[in-house]
């Protein structure tokens, strides 16, 4: 083969091994850039770190019927419902909400660990649907969720709900603040004021677990939702955190909700409304109390033995009290040694006094 021809051949084939290497990929390009974030943006980072800070935090409460068997005669405990609750102190005692342990007759905890604690009711407020629990494990066990600043909220904010919806345990889902100054009722009829309305997913199971604002505080307790169907709408609802921050420790001290004493037991409301007055119509004022030292008077039995209508409070303080719910709304706000002015009807003409809270009785 002449020279040439054997220098052209040499060439072409170095010529096609370049070009055969070169149509590969440099192994450097097919791996990601070490700058490459871990998680694709900061919100979700948030949410995830607020999910490992809280969730030990958040419980599985179990209520339990207790039943006769018909054939052995054992008593057994047949599952009735569930709910979610979180830990309030290493104490133990844990806050639910009252709709999820009424009427049970036995109530248990399971911690995140899968440990499951008998649990005893510390405190019941129907009024707030609120609820406190108590058990005794381990101090190791409970983590204490740190409070939150409800006042601080604004429509818009992001927020977290952690709780069991449909027996899932540990489920997060999150949104927004939808609305504040909600109003809704409690499971003895009163209303819950001042109520955080928002689109995280609330299900049934989910009642009484926390809801976290971005630094993981707690912001409110998850409580009702509206829908038709009975699953998350997008509309759930949450009692503030500064409503719970004022009731917990009663329940822990006293058991119940504590309100200043006032000293009347009330008529129904249908007793105003037959008077053709907006009001709380008094059935007794208790003697030696603060209504009946101010002068207020009760109903009483008339010449022929009719009832006659006692006064009416119309007001506390300019503030309209055109029902029950209302009046006690507003004495919650009070404190016993506050001093009210009491508008009130009698016979048909208006009067007012001064009435000075007591403390109550335990």
């Amino acid at each position: 083969m002449p020279k040439t021809l054997v220098q052209l051949t040499a060439l072409l084939f170095s010529f096609i091994g370049a070009a055969s290497c070169s149509a590969e990929p440099a192994p450097e390009a097919l791996e990601p850039s070490r700058e490459t974030p871990a998680f694709a943006t900061d919100d979700e980072r948030n949410t995830i770190e607020v999910f490992e800070f809280a969730s030990p935090s958040v419980v599985y409460v179990n209520r339990y019927q207790v039943v006769r068997d018909r054939r052995s005669l054992d008593l057994l405990s047949i599952p009735q419902g569930a709910g979610t609750g979180f830990v309030w102190s290493e104490a133990g005692y844990i806050v639910t909400n009252y709709h999820v342990v009424e009427g049970a007759q036995q109530l248990s905890i399971t911690l995140p660990d899968q440990t499951r604690w008998p649990a005893t009711v510390a405190g019941l407020a129907p009024d707030k649907d609120l609820a406190v629990l108590k058990v005794e494990a381990p101090k190791d066990k409970l983590h204490a969720l740190p409070m939150g600043d409800s006042s601080d909220l604004s429509v818009g904010r992001k927020v977290l709900a952690i709780g069991n919806p449909f027996g899932l345990d540990a489920t997060l889902t999150s949104g927004v603040v939808s609305a504040l100054g909600r109003e809704i009722q409690a499971p003895n009829q009163r209303k819950i004021h001042n109520v955080i309305q928002t689109d995280a997913a609330i299900n049934p199971g989910n009642s009484g677990g926390p809801l976290l604002n971005s630094a993981g505080e707690l912001i409110g307790v998850n409580t009702m939702i509206f829908s038709p169907s009975g699953a998350s709408a997008g509309i759930g609802f949450a009692i503030p955190v500064n409503i719970v921050k004022q009731i917990v420790p009663q329940l822990i001290e006293y058991g119940r909700l504590v309100r200043p004493q006032f000293g009347i037991e009330f008529a129904p409301d249908r007793w105003a409304r037959r008077a053709g007055v907006e009001g709380v119509a008094i059935l007794h004022a208790a003697p030696g109390k603060p209504a009946a030292k101010a002068g207020l008077q009760g109903a009483k039995r008339g010449a022929w033995g009719t009832i006659e209508l006692g006064d009416i409070i119309i007001a506390l303080d300019d503030t309209p009290t055109r029902n029950y719910d209302e009046f006690l709304a507003l004495l919650e706000t009070r404190k016993p040694g506050d001093t009210l002015d009491v508008h009130f009807v009698r016979d048909g003409e208006l009067h007012q006094t001064r009435v000075t809270l007591s403390q109550p009785e335990l």
